[in-house]
């Protein structure tokens, strides 16, 4: 038999603190098949965090520039900093035969969904406000004032929840990992992307 596959463009948002990181590691991990798109952003680097590894971290000229350049399929301010998903990425890891995964923000999400209609987009959702609220605090990586502010954006971000094709709760996280997964294997079936020839 022949099989040939057209590869897919994978949106995963949610709230801050939601757990997108831990899913979305998890997923590349469990398959070789996605690859992931490293976005820019003006913040600065968190412990732990490399450059061109997690981010590729620029100053606001160098994201201005690339703005102007029309180099972005998304890009958004996002809790004082602006971030931005680089068109480039995505055509290269993907002519590489790649699925791409994006780990983005509700707002970008949004953008990738109206210019790039065929991607896959998952919602994760915490299981409650003070689950949100205990695990933003608890990573203990940005001050009150910005956790405070992340919390009342989710409030917002959550009710956006219905205009994605699929809702993940990440109440357990291995039930979330394992529904991911499940997605992503159901949308490598669909026969807009899976051409098997029968001989």
């Amino acid at each position: 038999m022949k099989e040939e596959r057209k590869t897919m463009l994978i949106v995963i948002s949610g709230p801050s603190g939601v757990g997108k990181g831990t899913i979305f590691k998890r997923l590349l991990d469990n398959d070789k098949s996605l690859t992931f798109s490293v976005s820019v952003t003006t913040r600065k680097p968190r412990i732990g965090e490399e450059d061109g590894v997690d981010y590729f971290f620029i100053t606001d000229a160098e994201y201005q520039d690339l703005l102007e350049k029309d180099a972005f399929l998304e890009h958004a301010t996002v809790h004082d900093h602006s971030y931005g998903t680089l068109k480039s990425q995505i055509e290269e890891k993907m002519a590489l035969g790649k699925n791409v995964v994006l780990d983005i923000d509700p707002q970008g999400a949004r953008q990738v969904m109206a210019k790039w209609p065929d991607c896959v987009s998952i919602f994760l959702l915490p299981p409650s406000y003070q689950a949100l609220h205990d695990r933003l605090y608890s990573r203990k990586t940005e001050p009150p004032d910005v956790i405070e502010r992340r919390l009342n954006n989710a409030r917002g971000e959550i009710d956006s929840a219905g205009l994605y094709q699929y809702n993940v709760v990440n109440d357990d996280l291995e039930l979330a990992c394992a529904q991911a997964t499940a997605i992503i294997a159901a949308e490598k079936q669909r026969t807009n992307r899976y051409f098997p020839v029968v001989e």
